[in-house]
């Protein structure tokens, strides 16, 4: 077990990982704030879902979740339909057009890690986010597990970040 001294190091590096979010927020379309961003993408690896599900995952509350769902709907990237199982419930689904904005939105991060990690290895690149999944599922992120992979994503060619 680690010392007492690298969890102190953890938690100042997580403090300052708010930088790292930051920035690929400011990437996203306007119309596209973070919490539903986030609806898109579980919508995307999860599929189909009711609003309870998608709450439980994003481990918010019910009328937080009801608010990024109503944006997305809004803009017609998402559909509610009736639940067949229970006509009180409604399934959450991706529109195509809703697909087309996850999909912008993996691009303009991919691009922006690619960039920024670009004097990484592949080793390093791999490790990093095998971490990242081995600490997500300590904390028994309800995430980890999805229904398929994202989009293929086309391969960015290792050149350093521009200033």
């Amino acid at each position: 077990m680690a010392e007492s001294a690298q969890y102190e190091e953890l938690v100042r590096q997580f403090s300052a990982f708010g930088a790292v979010k930051r920035e690929m927020n400011r990437i996203m379309p306007a119309d596209c704030p973070s919490g539903s961003a986030a609806v898109l993408t579980l919508l995307g690896g999860h599929g189909d879902m009711r609003m309870s599900r998608l709450a439980e995952l994003l481990s918010v509350d019910m009328s937080v979740t009801s608010r990024h769902v109503a944006h997305l709907a809004e803009r017609g990237w998402i559909e509610r339909s009736p639940d067949p199982a229970d006509k009180r419930s409604r399934i959450l689904r991706l529109t195509p057009a809703g697909q087309t904005r996850l999909d912008e939105m993996f691009r303009l991060t991919t691009r922006l890690l690619a960039e920024r990690l670009s004097d990484w290895s592949d080793e390093e690149v791999g490790s990093l986010t095998q971490l990242m999944a081995r600490l997500r599922d300590s904390f028994g992120d309800p995430r980890t597990v999805p229904r398929q992979a994202p989009p293929a994503l086309e391969k960015t060619p290792r050149t350093p970040a521009s200033t």
